[in-house]
């Protein structure tokens, strides 16, 4: 337990190290989140790409599985990307804070033409979609509400899961497709999608394996036995923290021993991740998603922060993909069930959803 702890503190350290990568039409962009504004200093040399900027990063490398980019690795105030053999140019641009976004450093790796020249990538702006005269792939998010067809989650006097969470992903649906992400959703009516919940939760969860998917967020509605349960917490997987218990995540993994077996087989998944450096960092990706959320959710309702934390969820073992779940609430509560039955608190809470995952893709 203390080395899994470790290493996911280790994990979130490099927050601001480790970059986010999308590939689009003509180009690959690599992304490295920085604390301030900074001046920049770029040589590209051979196969690498050495930027030396005016601040310090915390040290850390990894592999990157994108066209035209293979490796990246940070010391100190020095940011070095391996280019894919026959990629031979970049464009290095340092944006300042802009629209509620902190400092970044862009990378644009231009593809290569048919006749290996590389093509000229769209000058980076405040966003990470190039210019709009330029094609690109669109962002790809996967939204997941909770529960559904023969499993209605939590039920109160007030509310029932499957229908808020539904009502909920749709809200966020439409306002990230208004910023043009390309959005899946794993339901879009009160169904399941296998009568098996292991089998529905694999397939939810299987949405999310595509290469081009940028995050996967599940929604859920929170209950308790305690009245006075209340607050808004946010979760990416792994094992829980010192003190907390297995009847969260065995309720959303399906309750009773259905629950228990697949939280099991979670929960070795995430033991199973220690020595994954590609996991480690699709988990720091996950933790930098959950708090941008928390911290939007948080501001937005006003409601009881209950924070960001671990725990092994079924459906965002997925190592591959940035992924969270978010409890949007207790519907079991004399407070929040009324407010979660209320269409216009339920559009608060998905705007600042979807605000947060177009943070985190840095869009406008």
């Amino acid at each position: 337990m203390k080395r899994l702890l470790l290493l996911l503190l280790l994990a979130a350290s490099t927050v601001f190290a480790a970059p986010r990568v999308g590939t689009h039409e003509g180009y690959t962009r690599v992304v490295f989140d920085l604390p301030r504004a900074t001046t920049a200093q770029t040589k590209v040399t051979g196969q690498s790409v050495t930027v030396k900027l005016g601040l310090t990063l915390p040290a850390a490398q990894g592999k990157l599985n994108a066209p035209g980019v293979t490796a990246y690795a940070v010391a100190g105030g020095t940011v070095t990307v391996t280019l894919a053999k026959g990629y031979t140019r970049a464009q290095v641009s340092v944006l300042p804070p802009r629209d509620g976004q902190g400092a970044r450093l862009v990378i644009d790796v231009p593809a290569r033409s048919s006749a290996g020249v590389a093509a000229a990538p769209a000058r980076p702006t405040a966003v990470t979609r190039p210019a709009s005269t330029t094609k690109v792939t669109r962002p790809r998010v996967v939204l997941d509400p909770g529960h559904g067809g023969n499993d209605p989650g939590m039920q109160s006097r007030w509310v029932q899961e499957e229908q808020i969470t539904l009502d909920v992903a749709l809200r966020v649906r439409d306002e990230l497709r208004r910023h043009g992400v390309d959005v899946v959703m794993t339901r879009e009516t009160d169904r399941h999608l296998h009568p098996n919940k292991a089998a529905d939760l694999d397939a939810r969860s299987r949405l999310a394996s595509n290469a081009n998917t940028s995050a996967f967020v599940s929604i859920h509605v929170n209950a308790s036995v305690n009245p006075a349960a209340h607050g808004i917490e946010t979760y990416y997987f792994g094992q829980p923290l010192g003190g907390q218990n297995r009847s969260l995540a065995i309720a959303e993994n399906g309750g009773g021993s259905i629950g228990q077996e697949l939280t099991r087989q979670a929960a070795s998944s995430a033991q199973n991740l220690l020595g994954d450096l590609l996991a480690q960092a699709k988990l720091a990706f996950s933790r930098q998603l959950a708090q941008k959320v928390q911290s939007r959710l948080i501001a937005a309702t006003g409601a009881y922060d209950r924070g960001v934390q671990t725990d092994a969820f079924y459906v965002i073992r997925n190592p591959t993909t940035p992924a969270i779940l978010i409890e949007i609430g207790f519907g079991s509560s004399p407070v929040e069930g009324p407010r979660l039955a209320q269409p216009a608190y339920r559009d608060r809470i998905a705007h600042a959803i979807a605000r947060a995952i177009l943070d985190f893709l840095n869009m406008k």
